[in-house]
């Protein structure tokens, strides 16, 4: 079997496809992706495309499909300082400036915080959180936990999304290792649960009480694009917000 051969596979089970339903979801034939599946046929650098859609595999993945396959990378990686990045920048820019008074910040793949507005600077500084750092390794610090009220409901989601952001990848290591630390937090509380699991800060005799949507690029073509996130926070009671618009008109 080629390296393309097994990977195809791999990503195919990933996605829990049987060949017949990545067949039809792709509109190839059931036997010429079993052909490519054994190595039987190869793939042009058009059918590796094809799959890729069907199958929403990543860009990085993308390029070494394509590179199993014996072609050239399809998938740049520029640097975020790059001419051709400056109107990302700056639809990043004003997305986190037109937040405020709410915090915001944007991640990449490892969830390392690459820019943040000033609100989220203000709290996650408090916090001794800078941007560079790693929110991954930053949240198993017991004096970081310690700050966040309702611990064992945040681990506990924390946890999952690592573990759907590491499957949809295909698997990452470190995703899942992380994962497998969050876990081990106590048993959240089950019992309020209320239509989403804000994450409560206590610093000092600062509370706030704030959940959070995440926004990605929807038609990424670049490397890193296809891994930054930006995320949003929002807050989940009057007190937080009248606290948060207040921050805002001191600073």
């Amino acid at each position: 079997m080629t390296q393309f051969a097994q990977s195809l596979k791999t990503w195919r089970q990933a996605r829990r496809y049987s060949q017949l339903e990545l067949a039809h979801e792709a509109d190839v034939s059931a036997r010429h992706l079993s052909f490519l599946e054994t190595g039987r046929a190869n793939p042009s650098r058009e059918m590796i495309a094809k799959l890729g859609d069907a199958l929403n595999i990543p860009l990085t993945a993308r390029n070494q499909l394509l590179a199993h396959a014996g072609f050239a990378a399809r998938y740049q990686q520029r640097s975020w300082d790059a001419e051709e990045m400056a109107p990302i920048r700056e639809a990043v820019e004003y997305t986190l400036d037109q937040h405020a008074p709410y915090p915001a910040f944007i991640v990449d793949r490892h969830w390392v915080i690459l820019k943040t507005n000033k609100p989220a600077a203000t709290l996650f500084g408090m916090m001794g959180v800078r941007e560079g750092e790693s929110l991954i390794e930053v949240m198993q610090k017991e004096e970081v936990q310690s700050t966040i009220e309702n611990w064992p409901e945040v681990a506990h989601h924390v946890a999952h999304r690592l573990r759907t952001e590491s499957a949809a990848r295909g698997g990452i290591e470190a995703l899942e290792s992380a994962a497998d630390v969050f876990a081990r937090a106590p048993a959240p509380n089950t019992e309020r649960l209320g239509p989403v699991v804000p994450t409560i800060y206590r610093v000092g005799e600062l509370r706030l009480s704030l959940f959070s949507t995440i926004a990605q690029f929807g038609t990424p073509e670049d490397l890193s694009l296809d891994d930054l996130k930006i995320e949003l926070f929002f807050p989940s009671d009057a007190e937080t917000k009248a606290m948060l618009l207040g921050m805002s008109a001191q600073a």
